[in-house]
């Protein structure tokens, strides 16, 4: 047995004459930030597609927005599980599985001849982007010195910050010129190459414990849990709020959630460590990551339909515009620290969250309603960028700071699953809402492939206040974090008058 499993740990040894050269490191956190740059440059590029995708196979708004949500789906319910099981076997070995994984499906959603293929496929997609997020920055932060630690990070955040600028403007020349089959059969040739350098470069890893027990009962608990409910979400218009559909949906996800729980407090080796959640302003800072996902994701997919069928525009000229959103926020966030140090960290979230609010009411108060619109979304989509770009980084680094050291590494893994779970929020969110907005005044409910440019221009206008919910909520949850964090650092202080 035991030779079965150094078999089955033992790792491809990186090219010998690589790992002696200075820039082996760097070619690592090159490799690890393609991946980055590839993840968000499908999240994005998909996001503006759908209402492509949705005509080309006469699909209607709760199924157009599984394209999206299958992927997140899966990427969501194997994140824990993957993480894990690459603790115990290794990271190299599934690193690459992933991209295989990845580049796979992709070229087979390309290939796809009907709508259930394509969810399908996208559901394979997301195990091999899962398998990337579970392992990429564990692959960064090991490979490069501490010295050099925050530099590697920066060039993977700024990976990710180009890929999802670059999605919306290449989705939109792709759509324009070759049909949206390409749009998934892009990330081939990156993938690919990924695979190579991964296969020479990748460092063994080190300090696997494969002799570790592995929570099955929570591995299958968390997945049919998460996905049940953001198929309420997604399906609740059409469903009916109390149809037995969704009473018996979230029923079964609050049993799961509930032996969830029971079984990580009991478990010695849980796939979420419960000891988190212990943390007020860990619990607070990891629902603003969710939140803030949920908002980024719900405008893309909002305004993917605006843009699309209610203005009429071109995919190229609508990739334009939204491109304008993930620009911002890449501009913005290497900036996210100094002002934070400026307004202290209390505030930045508000201030923040306050200029994606303002955004939010600008888009309510002129889409549909002015002759001249690009100059108005513009201004609203920077305002919006601006604000994720100055309230990402900030709460993050609160989440991280309210743990003890030795859980940095599973905050962070928690971290990533709540801003794929926000993703889907947004997504389920968004698709709910304006299929419920887009009911006739009757009550009759028509498609959103039978409505006309105003009807949808109005439908999405209304669809914006739970938008602006959901700003609010984040705002507020990173101010608690940030405040029960200054709490917590005046108590640790010693008193005036005694001993430290």
């Amino acid at each position: 047995m035991s030779r079965l499993i150094d078999r089955l740990t033992t790792e491809p040894a990186p090219l010998a004459w690589l790992e002696r050269q200075a820039w082996h490191p760097w070619l690592v956190v090159g490799l690890v930030s393609m991946g980055a740059f590839v993840g968000q440059l499908d999240a994005t590029i998909v996001q503006l597609a759908l209402p492509t995708l949705g005509r080309y196979f006469d699909a209607p708004l709760q199924h157009v927005s599984w394209i999206a949500l299958s992927y997140l789906a899966a990427f969501v319910s194997f994140l824990p599980i993957f993480g894990r099981l690459c603790e115990m076997f290794g990271r190299k070995t599934l690193y690459i599985a992933g991209y295989l994984i990845f580049i796979l499906a992709s070229a087979l959603c390309g290939f796809a001849s009907s709508f259930e293929q394509l969810v399908t496929f996208r559901f394979l997609q997301g195990v091999g982007g899962s398998l990337l997020g579970a392992n990429s920055i564990s692959i960064l932060v090991k490979t490069v010195s501490p010295a050099q630690r925050g530099r590697a990070l920066g060039w993977f955040a700024a990976a990710q910050a180009v890929g999802m600028s670059a999605g919306p403007v290449l989705g939109g020349l792709l759509l324009a010129t070759f049909g949206w089959r390409w749009i998934f059969w892009l990330t081939v040739p990156f993938g690919a190459l990924a695979v190579v350098i991964g296969w020479l470069a990748l460092p063994r890893s080190s300090g696997t414990r494969p002799d570790r027990a592995f929570d099955w009962g929570g591995a299958l608990l968390i997945g049919p849990a998460l996905i049940l409910i953001v198929a309420v979400l997604n399906h609740v218009s059409s469903w009916g709020l109390s149809s037995p559909a969704t009473l018996g949906s979230l029923a079964v996800a609050a049993l799961l959630l509930v032996l969830l729980v029971r079984r990580e407090r009991i478990f010695r080796a849980p796939l979420i460590d419960p000891t988190l959640f212990r943390s007020i302003a860990f619990c607070s800072a990891a629902a603003g990551v969710a939140l803030g996902y949920a908002q980024l994701f719900g405008m893309f997919f909002l305004m993917s339909f605006a843009q699309g069928h209610g203005f009429g525009e071109p995919p190229g000229t609508a990739g334009l515009h939204l491109a304008i959103i993930p620009v911002a926020i890449g501009l913005t966030a290497p900036f996210s620290s100094t002002v934070k140090e400026w307004l202290g960290e209390r505030r930045v979230g508000m201030v923040s969250m306050a200029l994606s609010f303002l955004a939010v009411v600008l888009l309510f108060s002129t889409l549909g309603r002015v002759e001249d619109h690009r100059l108005s979304d513009g201004i609203a989509y920077a305002l919006f960028g601006i604000g994720l770009g100055l309230f990402i980084a900030p709460n993050n680094q609160v989440a991280i700071a309210a743990v003890p050291p030795e859980l940095s590494g599973p905050a962070g893994s928690l971290l990533n699953l709540m801003r794929a779970l926000g993703t889907c929020l947004g997504v389920a969110g968004g698709a709910t809402m304006l299929t419920l907005n887009l009911e006739a005044p009757d009550g009759i409910s028509r498609t959103w492939l039978s409505s006309s440019g105003a009807d949808m221009l109005l439908a999405v206008r209304d669809s914006l206040p739970l938008l602006g919910a959901v700003v609010v909520l984040a705002g507020f949850a990173a101010w608690y974090a940030a405040r029960r964090m200054e709490r917590q650092g005046a108590s640790a202080r010693p008193t005036s008058g005694k001993a430290a």
